[in-house]
């Protein structure tokens, strides 16, 4: 019988034990904003390099959707999220004292393609065409700055009616790359997609211009940043969340640079969005989720 407490006892300061390191373990996300095997190459080195620089054990946690990664920012189950403009306004929002505390150099200036399968016939153009009722739209995310919400604003603005009644059919691939397959398969007409993205597949390889092509820009909005939650210091310890920003500003791993893709990580604040939010309110996105 104390052969079996014994056991118990022991069993338990185990379980603690584990849950103890669990409770020190500092967690990340990232919006799935592109082929999930890309996202996790990318990110489980990004929490190698973390781990490293910051002196504590650093896991990255997976999401299926821009949602899912703004809950897990609310429910505290990740204390950093790499977050796209209207994911990450919607995470501070639920989160007060939460701050973006780095982004992209590019993504002071984002963008987003229109992009057109060429059966099509539509061309590259400095505005839109007059009329694309006969043609069926996909956008990326519905969470998505650059694969949905800033298209929106500008399709919306040109036509004067909301997309679903701009085009003959609207859909949501969940991704960019996902939208850019669809639009070169002529699933869909039409696509909004990440330039960034489109850049690097059309690089790789992956992109048959015979087939898509871009076809108008909008202008430039902030995009990305990496969002913090506050009072990291008190479970961390002294300065630690000046550490992780110091962290993500002073990497020069061309590796882990390069598969975002940005040249280098700046600082940023939460009134560098505050474009995001007023466009998000302005055709009622900011809330959604």
């Amino acid at each position: 019988m104390n052969k079996l407490l014994l056991g118990a006892v022991a069993l338990s300061i185990s379980i603690l034990s584990t849950l103890a390191l669990a409770a020190e373990s500092f967690t990340f996300t990232a919006i799935p904003d592109q082929d999930e095997t890309q996202l996790k190459q990318r990110f489980d080195q990004v929490a190698i390099y973390l781990s490293k620089e910051l002196g504590v054990d650093v896991n990255y946690i997976p999401v299926k959707s821009y949602s899912a990664a703004v809950a897990a920012f609310r429910n505290n189950q990740v204390q950093l999220a790499w977050f796209g403009g209207l994911s990450g306004v919607q995470a501070r929002r639920l989160v007060p004292g939460s701050e973006a505390i780095a982004q992209g150099f590019e993504d002071q200036s984002f963008k987003s393609y229109i992009i057109a399968n060429t059966a099509t016939g539509l061309k590259a153009a400095e505005q839109l065409p007059a009329s694309l009722a006969d043609k069926t739209m996909t956008f990326g995310s519905k969470g998505s700055t650059s694969g949905r919400l800033m298209p929106e604003f500008y399709l919306r603005n040109h036509y004067k009616t909301p997309p679903d009644e701009s085009f003959k059919r609207v859909g949501f691939s969940g991704d960019h790359s996902r939208t850019i397959a669809l639009v070169q398969s002529g699933a869909y007409d039409i696509g909004a997609v990440n330039y960034a993205v489109w850049d690097r597949e059309l690089a790789a390889g992956k992109i048959d211009l015979n087939e898509v092509q871009v076809i108008w820009t909008t202008p430039v909005y902030p995009d990305y940043q990496w969002t913090l939650r506050g009072n990291l210091d008190v479970r961390f310890g002294e300065d630690f969340s000046k550490k992780v920003r110091q962290a993500l500003l002073t990497m020069d791993d061309e590796s882990l640079l390069k598969a975002f893709p940005r040249s280098r990580f700046i600082p940023a604040s939460n009134a560098d969005y505050a474009p995001i939010e007023k466009v998000g309110e302005a055709i009622g996105l900011l809330d959604a989720q």
